[in-house]
């Protein structure tokens, strides 16, 4: 491998030196506390109890299934929709923009405005469904439906930034290649599975990763509307972290949680990166 010079070292200085500073230096910190027992108030005293902790409690391994839960469901949920989303606002009819432009206004709200918007919606008293005439389904404070109404929450929230990436995918698809598909005799849904899929597959690849390490990071969302709840049936893991550290004052054991999702992020990302092929990525118009 080349060896940069030493202009080039100093060009990529500045973003090294961000690097240390605000992912290096913070994990490192967020490391020497997860050995030790402190109340954010008293100095800390040191202790390897923490771990040992993370390993027994029976409420960290529920908030991480319930996090594998929303991790498997969000890729599930999100993905088709995007795709054939993307595939549809990605036409150049005038009539797809204006539906395009009312499909991307989720990624103008904050994720709090969205968090209060549907906490509102969502209400059993005089939120929509009562609204509907289906007073006393109550989605967020039913253990058994609240995980599921935030997927479909965090869904409406983040498919607009997915199906972007899919309408650009899907743009970049050359026309010869229907046009073949479709003088060999393929319908619009042959076309689609034989050809658009396989053509969008970097793209899915890309989206995929995104979502997945993702929804390790969910925690604003699920705190407006939930904080948790009803008991832990939303507690994700991004939440119980919170929880401990900030409503506890536990945050020796809240660092050793937050070391465990940058370790789960990291395994995914790098799982994700040499086994899907995004590494030995290429054009898919090679050739052509």
């Amino acid at each position: 491998m080349r060896r940069l010079s030493e202009p080039s070292m100093w060009l990529a200085a500045p973003a090294l030196l961000f690097f240390v500073a605000f992912v290096v230096g913070p994990v490192v910190v967020v490391l020497v506390l997860s050995f030790t027992e402190w109340n954010g108030i008293s100095a800390p005293a040191f202790t390897a109890g923490n771990w040992a902790d993370l390993i027994s409690d029976p409420g960290m391994w529920r908030s991480l299934w319930i996090t594998l839960q929303v991790m498997v469901l969000s890729w599930l949920v999100q993905t088709p929709l995007s795709i054939l989303l993307g595939v549809f606002v990605a036409g150049r009819q005038r009539y797809r923009a204006v539906l395009a432009t009312i499909f991307f206004l989720p990624l103008v709200l904050s994720a709090t405005g969205i968090g209060i918007l549907w906490r509102n919606l969502a209400d059993p008293n005089f939120g929509m469904l009562a609204g509907l005439g289906l007073p006393g389904l109550n989605l967020l404070g039913d253990p058994d439906l609240a995980l599921y109404a935030m997927i479909l929450v965090v869904a409406w929230q983040f498919v607009p930034f997915h199906t972007l990436l899919y309408q650009a995918g899907a743009r970049q698809i050359p026309a010869q290649l229907y046009e073949a598909a479709e003088l060999d005799g393929a319908g619009p849904v042959q076309r689609f599975f034989s050809v658009t899929i396989p053509q969008l597959r970097n793209t899915i690849i890309t989206s995929s990763t995104m979502v997945l390490v993702g929804s390790l990071t969910y925690f604003d969302l699920f705190y407006v509307l939930t904080e948790g709840g009803p008991g832990d049936a939303t507690r994700i893991l991004p939440v119980n972290m919170y929880v401990i550290g900030f409503q506890h004052y536990q945050f020796g054991y809240a660092s050793a949680i937050a070391l465990l999702l940058v370790a789960l992020g990291t395994a995914l990302s790098l799982t994700l990166t040499k086994y899907s092929g995004f590494a030995r990525m290429r054009s898919e118009q090679e050739g052509l």
